[in-house]
């Protein structure tokens, strides 16, 4: 779309892709969650209202770049949906379909939380 001669600015980021969780294996959906930092995003998504939550609003211990990864993965592995308002990428935890794909797993891991289950294996 142009405005007079000047054209209008394309989009600053392509949209985000995402895995439905029925199309993640288990190895995959394991394999996300056993990081310390995707954990802790996990975690914070499920004490959240859905698409409350931007990027940059997680309080962990890494730099942008790697958050933007560890945010891939999750997407890759069917827990999270990501949209963009704005400048800023809002974020919705996959709980129902996670839930139907692996039955009682989200559940396990938010409730080891809450047990008391410490920093993960990197004392994180």
């Amino acid at each position: 779309m142009t405005k007079g001669n000047v054209a209008a600015p394309a989009p600053h980021r392509t949209p985000p892709e995402h895995v439905h969780p029925r199309d993640v294996s288990l190895e995959t959906a394991l394999g996300a969650l056993s990081d310390p930092v995707r954990l802790a995003l996990v975690r914070e998504l499920a004490a959240s209202e859905d698409w409350e939550r931007t990027c940059g609003s997680f309080d962990v211990p890494v730099r942008k770049a790697a958050l933007s990864h560890h945010f891939a993965v999750l997407r890759s592995a069917g827990l999270i949906e990501q949209r963009d308002a704005g400048a800023k990428r809002i974020n919705r935890l996959r709980r129902a379909e996670f839930e139907e794909r692996f039955p009682g797993l989200l559940a396990l891991v938010l409730r080891q939380r809450e047990a008391g289950g410490g920093p993960g294996p990197r004392g994180w």
